[in-house]
Protein backbone atom coordinates (compact mmCIF):
# COMPACT_ATOMS: atom_id res chain seq x y z
CA UNK A 1 0.00 0.00 0.00
CA UNK A 2 2.79 2.40 0.80
CA UNK A 3 4.16 1.86 -2.69
CA UNK A 4 0.84 2.94 -4.16
CA UNK A 5 0.84 6.25 -2.31
CA UNK A 6 4.35 7.11 -3.46
CA UNK A 7 3.56 6.61 -7.16
CA UNK A 8 0.37 8.67 -7.18
CA UNK A 9 0.97 12.04 -8.75
CA UNK A 10 -0.98 15.10 -7.85
CA UNK A 11 -3.62 16.27 -10.26
CA UNK A 12 -1.53 19.27 -11.24
CA UNK A 13 1.47 17.06 -12.07
CA UNK A 14 -0.68 14.76 -14.19
CA UNK A 15 -2.15 17.72 -16.09
CA UNK A 16 1.31 19.14 -16.74
CA UNK A 17 2.46 15.80 -18.13
CA UNK A 18 -0.21 15.97 -20.86
CA UNK A 19 0.68 17.62 -24.15
CA UNK A 20 -1.52 20.69 -23.59
CA UNK A 21 -0.33 24.10 -24.78
CA UNK A 22 0.95 26.14 -21.88
CA UNK A 23 -1.54 28.97 -22.51
CA UNK A 24 -4.51 26.66 -21.79
CA UNK A 25 -3.13 25.87 -18.36
CA UNK A 26 -3.90 29.43 -17.30
CA UNK A 27 -7.22 29.27 -15.46
CA UNK A 28 -8.56 32.48 -17.00
CA UNK A 29 -7.79 31.42 -20.55
CA UNK A 30 -9.24 27.99 -19.83
CA UNK A 31 -12.42 29.56 -18.43
CA UNK A 32 -12.70 31.83 -21.46
CA UNK A 33 -12.19 28.83 -23.75
CA UNK A 34 -14.89 26.80 -21.99
CA UNK A 35 -17.23 29.80 -22.05
CA UNK A 36 -16.68 30.26 -25.81
CA UNK A 37 -17.37 26.58 -26.47
CA UNK A 38 -20.50 26.72 -24.32
CA UNK A 39 -21.84 29.85 -26.06
CA UNK A 40 -21.06 28.46 -29.50
CA UNK A 41 -22.70 25.06 -29.19
CA UNK A 42 -24.73 24.53 -26.02
CA UNK A 43 -26.42 27.80 -25.08
CA UNK A 44 -30.05 28.58 -25.91
CA UNK A 45 -28.86 31.38 -28.22
CA UNK A 46 -25.95 29.50 -29.73
CA UNK A 47 -24.13 30.36 -32.94
CA UNK A 48 -26.43 28.32 -35.17
CA UNK A 49 -29.56 29.96 -33.77
CA UNK A 50 -28.00 33.37 -34.28
CA UNK A 51 -27.12 32.56 -37.90
CA UNK A 52 -30.68 31.37 -38.53
CA UNK A 53 -32.06 34.57 -37.01
CA UNK A 54 -29.71 36.64 -39.16
CA UNK A 55 -30.95 34.84 -42.31
CA UNK A 56 -34.56 35.45 -41.26
CA UNK A 57 -33.77 39.11 -40.69
CA UNK A 58 -32.25 39.41 -44.16
CA UNK A 59 -35.32 37.74 -45.70
CA UNK A 60 -37.60 40.14 -43.83
CA UNK A 61 -35.57 43.12 -45.04
CA UNK A 62 -35.81 41.88 -48.63
CA UNK A 63 -39.58 41.50 -48.26
CA UNK A 64 -39.81 45.02 -46.84
CA UNK A 65 -37.92 46.40 -49.85
CA UNK A 66 -40.12 44.40 -52.24
CA UNK A 67 -43.35 45.61 -50.65
CA UNK A 68 -42.15 49.22 -50.56
CA UNK A 69 -41.45 49.01 -54.29
CA UNK A 70 -44.84 47.39 -54.96
CA UNK A 71 -46.57 50.09 -52.88
CA UNK A 72 -44.81 52.80 -54.89
CA UNK A 73 -45.85 51.13 -58.16
CA UNK A 74 -49.46 50.80 -57.01
CA UNK A 75 -49.57 54.42 -55.88
CA UNK A 76 -48.23 55.49 -59.27
CA UNK A 77 -50.93 53.42 -61.01
CA UNK A 78 -53.59 54.89 -58.74
CA UNK A 79 -52.44 58.42 -59.48
CA UNK A 80 -52.45 57.63 -63.20
CA UNK A 81 -55.98 56.16 -62.96
CA UNK A 82 -57.25 59.21 -61.06
CA UNK A 83 -55.76 61.75 -63.45
CA UNK A 84 -55.96 60.10 -66.89
CA UNK A 85 -59.37 59.06 -68.18
CA UNK A 86 -58.08 56.88 -71.03
CA UNK A 87 -56.00 54.87 -68.56
CA UNK A 88 -59.07 54.46 -66.36
CA UNK A 89 -61.10 53.17 -69.32
CA UNK A 90 -58.31 50.78 -70.34
CA UNK A 91 -58.03 49.48 -66.76
CA UNK A 92 -61.79 48.94 -66.49
CA UNK A 93 -61.91 47.09 -69.81
CA UNK A 94 -58.90 44.83 -69.08
CA UNK A 95 -59.43 44.03 -65.41
CA UNK A 96 -63.22 44.10 -65.01
CA UNK A 97 -64.32 43.33 -68.60
CA UNK A 98 -66.50 46.44 -68.75
CA UNK A 99 -67.93 47.52 -72.10
CA UNK A 100 -69.94 50.22 -73.72
CA UNK A 101 -73.60 49.44 -74.38
CA UNK A 102 -73.13 48.82 -78.12
CA UNK A 103 -70.01 46.58 -77.85
CA UNK A 104 -69.37 42.87 -77.55
CA UNK A 105 -66.51 41.58 -75.40
CA UNK A 106 -64.49 38.51 -76.35
CA UNK A 107 -62.19 37.11 -73.67
CA UNK A 108 -59.25 35.07 -74.97
CA UNK A 109 -57.83 32.73 -72.34
CA UNK A 110 -54.22 31.65 -72.78
CA UNK A 111 -53.45 28.08 -71.76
Amino acid sequence: MAFYFHTVKSFRQRVRSWKIPRILLNRYVFTLFVFAIWMTFFDQNNLFVQLDRYRNLQDARQKIDFYKQETANTQAQLYDLMTNETTLEKFAREKYYMKKPNEDVFVIVEE
